[in-house]
């Protein structure tokens, strides 16, 4: 049996199944009828038909809206409410035009635009400028794709109220994205991000959205701003002797098919390397990601074609970026002479620890100095940065609160470095996320560094353990897809509040931070005390040998992740393995624990 729909606005009459519908709960319907009665092109239309055929797959693109999570607007591309599109980007932008245009009246507002190597990425960026120069706002837009961090570093160089960027990072290819940012060149902190989804959702119609404006406020950009961002991260460079001195160092670098090819190669050819070995299979830009699974440097099969091809020249450093070029991977040799990669918590820990010893050589550290660093990031860097009596401050998930912290400290303190463990460092303060190319300058430094030395990477991470303490940490990463994942995620979360584990790999549990009531509980004396953070949903579970665990929904993505982090003394380099060991089979019963409860 059929009923029948008239669309009142062109007198279209669309057929649906009425099986489908019964399937379908009434909040979703209503959202899918307001789309095909809504004023959307005839291809969309058609779209939406098809997939009325299949229940689950409409419910799962019409479920919810898109909402600006700790990464801004992330989904599938296609049809819904709960995808990328052209409408879902034109609203998220038209609401961003509205809120722009009452937060900076009597100004001229400029916003800056870029885009990464996936499918559609050009196509959301003119979209996204379009429905800008509708609303009287003149854009800077990228000629080509570029990295995110040069984004940044456009709005403030160019004295931009905002940007955005279409980019889903490290997701796989059905994904795109939209990330927003702010005057400061930070991505949408409270209120703003807050207040641009309540100009996002006034937005009841299609016809509210202008998608056709003034031309003449488009502005193409690109060598200029190029230049200007690689002089600045040319300026980054804290020991160009040692550069000149190991010009030659290998080094194999992939873009995984992303945006990295445009600046990585150039910014090491400039700081002085000579030797850079590109992965050619992995250099031109494609959507499809056509050598990989997923684009993302912190997953070994992405990484395989560079290990490859360092293994093949001997190399002394692998370096690979993600589609968008915020996040790198590297690999280098462990004292077996196999290559190994570092994860993302091993490559801030040596980077900050860098980074902090030369200033310290260089007589530049000051009390006005400082770092930053997520709480879901090693405990590791505290202990460094206690050592060279600099302040570490720990924030949220998300480099937009790393951001955060330097916006309120400008022009008081002065930041050096920041990371989080998701692979992601920003040095110095010109750039406000997270910034690959000039971590990739700075990473290639310190290996020159360590070689001119007589030691490899890993060696030094080796005594930076006996030095500080052997942190070791892991992550299960749990996807949950759809509007099903989502209160399956839900429900771990509300369980593991009411009803939370005792103890982890056979250690009680001493302390609860619970970031969404904002509240720390000191499980031995009872006693509670504020969390001085913004309001998250995030757990850390910490046990009486040292021990932390953090459970986290994804801001970004439909997943859970669990963040494990275990330590122990090592009093000589030559026990690392051992240690290594010990602590890998503490990590394996903390997992086991987590399966066991979250099963």
């Amino acid at each position: 049996m059929k009923r029948l729909r008239e669309n009142k606005r062109s007198g279209e009459i669309f057929s649906i199944n009425e099986h489908n519908i019964n399937m379908v709960d009434q909040a979703v319907q209503q959202k899918v009828d307001q789309w095909l009665n809504g004023n959307i092109d005839e291809e969309s239309k058609q779209q939406i038909e098809t997939l009325q055929k299949d229940p689950k797959n409409l419910v799962d693109a019409f479920y919810k809206d898109l909402e600006f999570g700790t990464g801004g607007l992330r989904g599938i591309i296609g049809i819904g409410s709960n995808r990328i599109n052209k409408y879902t980007v034109g609203k998220a932008t038209q609401g961003l035009a509205n809120y722009l245009n009452q937060s900076f009246t009597g100004q001229e507002i400029k916003v800056a635009i870029a885009h990464d190597s996936r499918n559609k990425s050009d196509y959301f960026a003119r979209i996204t400028a379009q429905v800008l120069a509708a609303n009287g706002i003149r854009v800077y837009l990228f000629e080509s794709l570029r990295p995110t961090p040069e984004l940044s570093f456009a709005i403030r160089e160019l004295k931009c109220q905002s940007g955005v960027v279409i980019t889903a990072s490290h997701n796989p290819r059905e994904y795109n994205g939209y990330k927003a940012y702010w005057e400061d060149g930070a991505q949408l902190v409270p209120p703003h991000d807050k207040n641009v989804m309540s100009e996002v959702n006034a937005i009841e119609n299609f016809d509210m959205i202008k998608f056709e404006g003034n031309t003449d406020l488009i502005e193409t950009i690109g060598a200029e701003v190029d230049q200007k961002y690689l002089e600045m991260i040319e300026a980054l460079i804290v020991n160009n002797q040692v550069i000149q001195q190991q010009n030659d160092l290998k080094i194999v670098y992939s873009s995984i098919h992303g945006t990295g090819i445009t600046m990585v190669p150039e910014i090491l050819r400039r700081i002085g390397f000579t030797n850079v070995n590109i992965v050619e299979e992995q250099a031109e830009p494609n959507g499809n990601f056509p050598t990989v699974v997923y684009p993302n440097p912190e997953e070994q099969e992405a990484m395989s074609l560079a290990m490859a091809k360092a293994k093949a020249i001997d190399a002394d450093l692998i370096m690979a970026t993600d589609p968008d070029t915020d996040r790198v991977g590297i690999g280098v040799k462990n004292n077996q002479g196999e290559f190994q990669l570092l994860n993302g918590n091993q490559t801030a820990v040596l980077l900050i620890h860098y980074l902090l010893e030369q200033w310290s050589v260089n007589g530049k550290i000051s009390d006005a100095n400082y770092i930053v660093k997520t709480i879901v990031t090693t405990d590791l860097i505290d202990e460094i940065a206690d050592h060279f009596n600099i302040d570490c401050f720990n924030t949220l998930t998300g480099f937009k609160w790393i951001a955060d912290i330097i916006g309120k400290l400008e022009g008081q303190r002065e930041f050096i470095v920041g990371g989080e463990e998701s692979y992601g460092y920003m040095v110095g303060e010109s750039v406000r996320d997270k910034d690959a190319v000039a971590s990739c300058a700075i990473i290639a430094e310190l290996v020159a560094y360590c070689k001119q030395n007589g030691q490899t990477l890993f060696d030094r991470l080796i005594s930076i353990y006996h030095q500080y303490g052997y942190y070791r940490e892991s992550l299960i990463s749990i996807t949950k897809p759809g509007k099903s994942g989502a209160d399956e995620i839900q429900e771990i979360m509300r369980k593991l509040r009411q009803d939370p584990p005792a103890s982890f790999g056979g250690s009680a549990v001493r302390m609860i931070k619970d970031y969404q009531s904002s509240e720390s509980k000191d499980l031995t004396s009872n006693e509670t005390s504020a969390i001085d953070l913004p309001k998250s949903n995030v757990l850390q579970f910490f046990t009486e040998d040292g021990s932390k665990v953090s459970a986290r929904p994804s801001g970004t993505e439909p997943k859970i992740k669990f963040y494990i982090s275990v330590n122990n003394q090592l009093d000589n380099t030559s026990d690392h393995q051992a240690i290594t060991e010990l602590l890998e089979a503490r990590i394996n019963q903390i997992k086991q624990d987590l399966q066991d409860f979250t099963r």
